[in-house]
């Protein structure tokens, strides 16, 4: 990852991705009794404002300034409070077992630095907790649309479940996203881009 490319790309007037929240967080988190919230590798906030508008305690972690200052601004706008944090992913070390659910929404990263994240994201879940994972997916380089294209950093549901060994899986699959209308993405009509979704949670002892 390099910040700086991150910050020069959010830096622009209007934002790279839609303010509103990834279908798939909207789908995999409704229903789930509210708490404390996670979003690692937030970005322009979207996700972790929706959160907070439904009423979880948000803490998003992110290592690009103008990414996080956009984020705050969307946030005054929808007047919630979420506790942004200024940090490299694969170094912030949250507090164990304080977090009823982890989000981590396109966050690509090469393979030695996702499993870091993934571990910090296990140990940060209470009992029960959820995390949900949403990144590009390895197949999309062929049969999908856009993303990136370096295959280091996208991934398999089966390579995300594998380091998440011990907690119950509740759905690892590939999924589909149109892309067509979806603000940075572009798109022909009918253009679908595929996705890796893992949900899981941690068991109680």
């Amino acid at each position: 990852m390099d910040r700086q490319e991150w910050n020069k790309r959010y830096a622009q007037k209007e934002f790279v991705w839609s303010i509103d929240p990834n279908r798939f967080v909207v789908l995999e988190i409704a229903g789930l009794r509210t708490g404390r919230a996670l979003d690692l590798g937030c970005g322009e906030g979207r996700n972790a404002v929706w959160l907070a508008e439904q009423s979880w305690h948000v803490t998003a972690v992110d290592f690009s300034e103008a990414g996080l200052e956009k984020a705050r601004e969307l946030a005054q706008v929808r007047k919630v409070e979420v506790n942004w944090v200024l940090a490299d992913v694969t170094a912030f070390q949250p507090t164990p077992g304080s977090y009823d659910l982890v989000l981590i929404c396109y966050l690509q990263l090469p393979a030695l630095e996702r499993r870091v994240v993934l571990a910090h994201a296990r140990d940060a879940l209470a009992p029960g907790g959820t995390l949900l994972y949403v990144g590009h997916d390895l197949s999309n380089l062929r049969h999908g649309w856009g993303g990136p294209q370096d295959p280091s950093v996208l991934c398999t549901p089966a390579e995300i479940v594998a380091d998440l060994h011990g907690f119950d899986i509740i759905k690892a699959e590939v999924v589909q996203r149109p892309v067509a209308h979806e603000p940075g993405h572009g798109g022909s009509p009918g253009a679908i881009a595929l996705d890796t979704l893992v949900r899981a949670t941690r068991p109680h002892p």
